[in-house]
């Protein structure tokens, strides 16, 4: 099979542009996501300064991984939604607020694990 003549090559070239596209749209256009990207940088910052065990830091980038992903798939449903039907309507406002729980779901997680990191360096 020759991946060059299927496309594979530039399917896949194609496809990490648009995830980079859609990043970048995301860190540009959306105030939730540029505050919590902020707050990520921060604590990859408080990181280094505090020197994080290599453990630490995969809890670390996983909890910011989790953050960003689900705010990202928040955005991404509310946005679906908004033009999908632009005017309030009940079923909507639910999948919206559901979508919005996911988001809580992933703060709490991953305020858990930086107080599961960051408190021994507290106290």
């Amino acid at each position: 099979m020759n991946f060059k003549e299927n496309g594979f090559i530039e399917g896949r070239i194609k496809s990490f542009r648009y995830t980079f596209r859609g990043a970048f749209l995301l860190l540009k256009t959306e105030h939730s996501i540029m505050v919590q990207a902020t707050i990520c940088a921060v604590f990859v910052l408080i990181g280094f300064w505090i020197g994080l065990s290599r453990v630490e830091w995969i809890m670390q980038l996983f909890a910011i991984g989790l953050i960003l992903t689900a705010e990202s798939l928040n955005t991404a449903i509310e946005k679906l939604c908004d033009f999908v039907h632009p005017d309030y309507h009940e079923k909507i406002g639910f999948i919206k607020d559901i979508s919005s729980g996911a988001m809580t779901f992933a703060v709490v997680a991953s305020l858990l694990i930086s107080l599961l990191i960051y408190y021994p360096y507290i106290v």
